[in-house]
């Protein structure tokens, strides 16, 4: 199902980028309608998939996940089974928070949040014995300068 976007609905769902615990009396304000409208624009939006599932963000550090890693791989395999193991490890891998095909050099890059340097090595020594990689490195980011799940809308 395809839906229309308009200024409207753009306004809602900047509203509810910043705070989607917020009342629908409190984003009809913000977007200057009523709550109806706002209900069901957002109704429509969740049933085209243009809004996805509700979650809260977690300060990882606060929860001792200190160390961010992203993890450059790259692969000699690119048939279907190894990508299917791969994929499979991934998904059963908590820690791994983001993961993207590439194009160029690198494969494949993981966003992986693990507590410490040695929590990491655990991640990496049970993923390169369940799938076979050309090359691995990781990077440990040293300071999370900017980060959001907002789109510019």
């Amino acid at each position: 199902m395809s839906v229309r976007i308009d200024a409207t609905d753009r306004k809602i769902l900047a509203a509810l980028q910043a705070d989607a615990a917020q009342s629908l009396d409190e984003i009809a304000k913000t977007v200057g309608s009523s709550k109806t409208p706002v209900w069901n624009r957002i109704r429509k939006m969740r049933e085209a998939g243009v809004i996805g599932q509700h979650t809260v963000l977690l300060d990882a550090e606060a929860l001792g996940f200190e160390a961010c890693f992203f993890v450059l791989i790259r692969t000699s395999e690119h048939d279907a089974e190894w990508q299917g193991r791969f994929l499979k490890a991934l998904n059963a891998r908590p820690e791994v928070q983001e993961a993207h095909r590439l194009a160029g050099d690198i494969d494949y890059i993981l966003k992986v949040r693990v507590q410490n340097a040695r929590a990491y090595d655990t991640f990496y020594q049970a993923l390169i014995s369940e799938v076979k990689v050309h090359n691995v490195t990781a990077l440990l980011s040293m300071e999370e300068i900017k980060s959001t799940v907002a789109l510019p809308l």
